[in-house]
């Protein structure tokens, strides 16, 4: 066994079905090792009532986990390259596993500080690079389009039936908030924890994967980057749609503190507006951003459409009666926040970044792009707290502007990369012709 585990191997060495399974095992990892961080966005009051915490607090520990994820952003792609997938996969999840259960135990607010500081650490340094990386690994030169369009089916078929077993499991303890949120901490660091072990064993040593270079990080590539009008605008676009699109959850605690909603009502609104829709909305905003050949089209008028809706929450009567009604908006505003968010990285292409500098525009793009995280929990829990229900419409009104500012941006670099067509194309080649004859040399 432990002969097996030290070969190196490439992807046409491995049978069909252990490259599925390889798939199915990232795929669904990259939905499940961050519920934990993440759990106020469908489980919001039964978490608050659990720790015994306000929004404020709430907010508070996810800002945490954020500024941690921010600064790790960067480097873990340079740890992605220096250290073997297996050894990330691992350990990644089995460290986030111990941490979710020390999250189950349901401590103080500071305790927790520490521990979602600890999940930035193990889930973006450790094992944020490795998804994209390891479906690279188990695909062959033609294939790599195909599974990762499959692995983001298999991340919302995974959250969708995960999701659903949480909303079953604090269900199933209404009259005990604290007893269905350590349950439910349980089991996830219980899955999360099954996960590494499944990938200690079954993910390969792949030939290749380690970059030997001596340079981790080119300061030749970040020149470029900083220089490149795209890279900004494609940055700015996804700082606001990412806004706007995590603001959404605020939708969760509207619909039982306002409008009087159920709990079971509140939880099936919010795994399928954060997971079910995700089988959906990937795929049809995808599909349009190729048939009109222009991401940036896509996102502003989505971003339009977004902030509409956003308004429309705004107008409906506090009343129970309205409740359909507001569930119905907040699926299709999650749908299409969910659509144009997983379509806003696709920029880069369409202002032809030169794939020299792919990764580290990519890099650039997750710190500014997930600064959102950072504050706007803390914010916007500061103002429920203050404010109360009479907080929401502020709340929804900015994440409204959110998406028309993204709406902007995505119209500035639509019209940049029209006018600077033919400039950017010749980048695009000069760069590739670079690439090319570096490589011929290199061999």
């Amino acid at each position: 066994m432990l002969e097996k585990l030290r070969k190196e191997v490439r992807a046409t060495d491995l049978t069909g079905g252990r490259r599925i399974f390889l798939l199915i095992l990232v795929s669904m990892g990259s939905s499940t090792i961050y519920a934990p961080a993440y759990l106020k966005g469908v489980f919001y009051d039964p978490l608050m009532g659990a720790l015994h915490c306000t929004n404020a607090d709430l907010g508070m520990l996810l800002s945490a986990y954020a500024i941690t994820a921010t600064i790790c952003y960067l480097p873990s792609g340079i740890v992605a390259d220096k250290v073997r997938v297996r050894t990330l996969g691992w350990v990644g999840f089995t460290t986030t596993a111990v941490l979710t259960y020390v999250y189950a135990l349901l401590p103080s607010i500071t305790t927790l500080m520490f521990v979602f500081i600890g999940m930035g650490i193990t889930t973006i340094l450790i094992w944020w690079g490795i998804r994209f990386k390891l479906v690279r690994l188990i695909s062959t030169e033609d294939e790599y389009s195909k599974n990762i369009g499959v692995s983001y089916g298999i991340y919302g078929a995974a959250g969708l039936v995960v999701g659903l077993i949480n909303m079953w499991i604090v269900n199933a303890f209404v009259d005990n908030m604290e007893g269905g949120v350590r349950t439910l901490l349980i089991f996830l660091g219980s899955l999360i924890l099954l996960l590494g072990i499944l990938s200690f064993l079954f993910i390969p040593r792949f030939e290749g994967e380690i970059d030997t270079g001596e340079a981790g990080f080119n300061l030749k590539e970040l020149g470029q980057v900083v220089k490149n009008p795209v890279v900004w605008l494609s940055a700015a676009c996804m700082f606001f749609v990412y806004f706007y699109y995590t603001g959404v959850t605020y939708t969760t605690p509207y619909l039982s503190g306002v409008l009087g909603a159920s709990l079971g009502i509140v939880s099936l609104v919010s795994v399928i507006r954060t997971y079910g829709i995700t089988l959906l909305s990937g795929p049809a905003f995808g599909f349009l951003a190729r048939k009109t050949g222009s991401p940036s089209q896509v996102i502003w008028i989505g971003s339009v459409v977004a902030a509409l809706a956003l308004v429309g929450m705004t107008l409906l009567p506090s009343k129970s009666s309205v409740a359909i009604l507001a569930a119905v908006i907040i699926i299709a505003l999650g749908f299409i926040a969910n659509g144009v968010f997983g379509i806003v990285s696709s920029q880069l292409t369409e202002g032809r970044v030169p794939i020299t500098i792919f990764g580290t525009a990519t890099g650039i793009l997750s710190v500014i792009g997930f600064l959102p995280d950072t504050f706007s929990s803390t914010w916007f829990g500061s103002m429920i707290d203050s404010q109360g229900n009479d907080a929401y419409r502020p709340i929804f009104l900015i994440l409204a502007g959110a998406a028309v500012i993204s709406a902007v941006f995505a119209i500035i670099l639509l019209a940049y990369v029209r006018r600077n067509a033919a400039k950017l194309k010749a980048v695009e080649a000069a760069a590739a012709a670079e690439l090319a004859a570096a490589d011929a040399k290199a061999e």
